[in-house]
Parts: C-alpha cells; sequence; structure tokens
C-alpha cells in the first residue's frame, strides 16, 4: 500500500530512493512517447561521431526517475509538482543503472510546500541535479 504523507508528516532532510536499469527499450519508448527522436539516443552509428562516442538516454528519461520518486514514495500520492531545475553533468548510456534520490530541504506549511533537492547517479557519481517544489494538498 502507498503511503501519502501529510505535511506535518514531513521533515527537513528525509529521503527516498530508487535505482532504474536505462534499457534499450526504456530509450525506444521514451522517444515514442516524447517524440524525441534524436539519433544521439537511437543511432549507434551517428552517436560514434559525437563527444559521447556512444548512445545517450533522453536526460528527461533520466529525471522521470525524481517524478517517480515524488508520486510513488515521497511526499506520495496525489502531490503535485509545482516546479524543478535540472543540470545535466554527466551523460547516461543504455545499460546504465540509475539511483535517483530527493531530500527535503525546506518545508513551508502556509502555502503546503516542500522543496527538495534532487539527485541521479550512476556509479555513486552525479549525473543530474536540480530542485524541486511540491505542493501537498490537505488529506
Amino acid at each position: 500500500m502507498l503511503k501519502n504523507f501529510s505535511i506535518d508528516e514531513l521533515g527537513i532532510g528525509m529521503k527516498a530512493s530508487s535505482t532504474h536499469l536505462v534499457t534499450e527499450e526504456k530509450v525506444k519508448l521514451f522517444s515514442e512517447i516524447s517524440g524525441d527522436y534524436n539519433p544521439v539516443h537511437l543511432d549507434e552509428v551517428y552517436a560514434k561521431s559525437t563527444r559521447f562516442e556512444k548512445r545517450i538516454a533522453h536526460g528527461m528519461l533520466v529525471s522521470s526517475f525524481i517524478s517517480s520518486l515524488f508520486a510513488m514514495q515521497l511526499p506520495g500520492p496525489g502531490c503535485i509538482y509545482i516546479s524543478q531545475s535540472l543540470l545535466f553533468k554527466k551523460p547516461v548510456f543504455i545499460n546504465d543503472m540509475v539511483t535517483a534520490e530527493v531530500e527535503i530541504t525546506a518545508i513551508d506549511t502556509v502555502k503546503n510546500r516542500v522543496m527538495f533537492e534532487t539527485r541521479c547517479y550512476v556509479d555513486k557519481v552525479i549525473v543530474l541535479q536540480g530542485n524541486a517544489e511540491i505542493f501537498i494538498p490537505k488529506v
């Protein structure tokens, strides 16, 4: 059963994380869903000519792992994503294992908003980082 945290149950420093394997299938499905068919994601020959030298996952696919943490873990179902900043620090490749993590940095009980640091890692190296604001509906 999924937990819905009320704003009163949340505290600064609370974290949630999840791990995801970036597969060929996920990259292809994300291309279809998003309409982003950039050859750096799909064409190995093209990708070899880039600075990455092989295909990379869509940055927004990787950032979606953060979104799923908010919806499914912390603060949980019913929360509303208000804003997100993202800095893509390193590429994520096919077959990389990505760990997404969110951590509460501030809570506004008047506006029912919670601020988070957001990060994604591959082999303990930060590949994506940013900040997010989430609205917590009153239950």
